[in-house]
């Protein structure tokens, strides 16, 4: 890790606190944002800024699910097949990244964001779907295994496309995001073993930091959630950031690097 991190790793904390805050809102870990902004103070992709951006996607939506799973928001029929095809797929996505080159995974990475956020900024909602229970099982078994290679592969838990997929299936929007938690807490950590146990360099002061205060920002933003539902305008306005952040990641990182 070069010294930019060590000099400003100190501003990462709060930033992420209220990433956390709100991203926990929407049954998202919010890794769409920790990664670039890591990458940005001087860690590397791979091996620094994944796999620490994984953690705090885990620690973001562990503490949102405890926090559902103690109000009885998760939907569990739908939540079990999901998240383990996560948990089996995700270590393929760690094996795609330790071969590919950086710049196709700093694309992909850009464009998955990119889509993020034009779904934030559309507001747009499937019909609520009438899933049978085994059209539930089939859904989340295929989703998950998509979802489970991506979040491998470029640290994305893939909470902007769960909710979506988990409303269709018939759940309400409570729900959907309760459950997305989980299954994208799931895939994180399946990720994060396998990230671990092939290349990450963890520096503690900076992963320890930034843990407290995903934290601290996910309890509160999930208890918030629990009994009111999130403001479309904070969704329009991080649908406008993740455009940002995906063309910065494309400009900077890819094309002028």
């Amino acid at each position: 890790m070069g010294a930019t991190t060590i000099d400003t790793f100190y501003l990462a904390p709060p930033i992420f606190l209220a990433i956390a805050f709100a991203f926990s809102m929407l049954g998202m870990g919010g890794s769409q944002l920790y990664i670039p902004i890591l990458m940005w103070m001087g860690m590397d992709f791979k091996t620094e800024a994944v796999p620490l951006g994984m953690l705090l996607n885990v620690v973001n939506s562990a503490t949102a699910t405890v926090t559902y799973w103690r109000r009885g928001l998760i939907a569990w029929g739908a939540a079990i097949p999901f998240a383990i095809a996560m948990i089996c797929f995700a270590p393929f996505g760690v094996w795609l990244n330790v071969r590919l080159p950086v710049k196709p995974l700093l694309v992909f990475f850009a464009l998955f964001t990119a889509a993020a956020g034009v779904l934030m900024i559309s507001g747009w909602k499937p019909s609520r779907g009438n899933m049978s229970a085994r059209g539930r099982v089939v859904m989340g078994l295929l989703a998950g295994a998509g979802l489970g290679t991506i979040a491998g592969m470029i640290g994305r838990g893939g909470g902007s496309f769960a909710v979506p997929l988990l409303y269709m299936a018939g759940l309400d929007a409570q729900a959907a995001a309760a459950t997305s938690a989980l299954v994208v807490t799931a895939s994180g950590v399946s990720s994060l073993i396998s990230h671990i146990a092939s290349a990450a360099q963890p520096n503690w002061i900076v992963w320890v930091s930034c843990v407290v205060a995903v934290f601290v920002g996910s309890s509160s933003g999930s208890r918030f959630m629990s009994t009111r539902l999130k403001p479309r305008s904070i969704k329009l306005v991080f649908g406008v950031l993740l455009l940002g952040v995906a063309a910065l990641i494309l400009i900077l990182d890819v094309v002028l690097a």
